[in-house]
């Protein structure tokens, strides 16, 4: 950022040497003049009114109209050896609470950069202190050819300095409020504390300049040869002569724009009662695309029905067929065992019988 004043902060016998540069630029579209029949520029020539003819800004000085008229010529010499100190310097003369500036005296808005190495450490120490006070400093300084207010605070790890206007430079708000006496019912303050609430708080970082946006489209349409956007037509407000009907359109205005989507999504969701089902009925009386087709198909059905019972005793014959075709299979494994066993315990018997004759022969 290019400095647009050089100086230093007087902060007692401390000095710090500083840079003054813009804290805040306009993002607003300009325009030129032109001549509407040929479309060229319109341009503003500086003319000497006695000479007649256009000179450059190195021949432009500046002068004081005196109540005559005459002009009393002014140089930068003469602005440069004024009797005040704070012609190069910021002078801080007082260190007062935030609050206490009216914010009606606020102006333009500047940081405050440190000038080189020597100037870090004291830079640092006003910081610190304004941080550890809570306190902003009050200062004057002087500033394209006059004296000036101003307010230094701490902006994140920066110092910055608002412009203020002199107290006789604020008008008072003479005749701006009613003059007439008016009552405010207490309901009246509690719709108005819903509504505040209702809208509740913003980041204003949010926020952007829709006009200079819309003014952009205008432009970019008509550079590209097309029809610039039309104008949205917004329905007119009503007259409403009630101030609580007022109110309460505006409180629940701003609920259903707050909370649209949940107020919608709620609808959507609403549980109604249904219709019981009657089980029995719509199995007795199935859909039927034709008469004999629904006729065979009760019949099957009833049929079905009624061979129901004998599946079943079949079934349960069946299973008790099975039951005693495996207690037969099974004696006869047993009997079958049993009979190998002896079989061969008889064998074994008879031969030790004989080998015992042998042996006693």
């Amino acid at each position: 950022m290019r400095s647009i004043w050089n100086g230093a902060i007087s902060f007692g016998l401390v000095s710090i040497p500083i840079k003054l540069v813009n804290a805040t630029e306009s993002h607003a579209v300009s325009f030129r003049q032109i001549h509407t029949e040929d479309g060229g520029r319109i341009r503003y020539r500086k003319v000497c009114e006695l000479e007649d003819r256009e000179v450059t800004q190195a021949e432009i000085g500046k002068a004081y109209e005196d109540a005559d008229g005459s002009m009393i010529p002014i140089t930068d010499e003469d602005l440069s050896q004024l009797p005040i100190p704070t012609a190069r310097t910021i002078e801080i003369v007082a260190f007062v609470p935030e609050d206490r500036i009216d914010p009606l005296q606020m102006g333009s808005a500047y940081y405050l950069a440190a000038s080189g190495a020597p100037a870090a450490k004291p830079y640092t120490l006003l910081r610190e202190a304004l941080k550890r006070s809570n306190r902003v400093a009050i200062a004057k300084f002087a500033l394209r050819g006059r004296e000036r207010l101003g307010m230094l605070r701490v902006v994140g790890d920066a110092i910055a300095m608002h412009g203020l206007l002199w107290p006789d430079e604020v008008r008072a708000p003479e005749g701006v409020a009613p003059e007439a006496g008016v009552t405010v019912r207490d309901q009246e303050l509690d719709l108005a504390d819903a509504l505040m609430d209702t809208l509740g708080e913003i980041d204003l970082d949010d926020l952007h300049d829709e006009y200079r946006e819309a003014v952009e489209e205008v432009i970019a349409a008509k550079a590209a040869g097309e029809r610039p956007p039309e104008v949205r037509e917004e329905a007119a407000p009503g007259k409403v002569l009630d101030l609580m009907a007022a109110l309460e359109s505006s409180v629940r205005a701003a609920r259903e724009s707050r909370d649209g989507e949940e107020a919608g999504a709620a609808e959507e969701a609403e549980v109604r009662s249904l219709p019981r089902r009657e089980a029995s009925s719509s199995r007795r009386a199935p859909k039927a695309t034709g008469g004999k087709k629904s006729t065979s198909t009760a019949a099957k059905k009833t049929a079905a029905k009624k061979a129901e019972p004998k599946k079943s005793t079949a079934k349960s014959a069946g299973a008790a067929k099975k039951t005693a075709a495996a207690k037969g299979t099974a004696k006869k494994a047993t009997a079958k065992s049993t009979t190998r066993g002896g079989d061969k315990s008889t064998a074994k018997t008879t031969a030790k019988k004989t080998a015992s004759r042998r042996r006693s022969a």
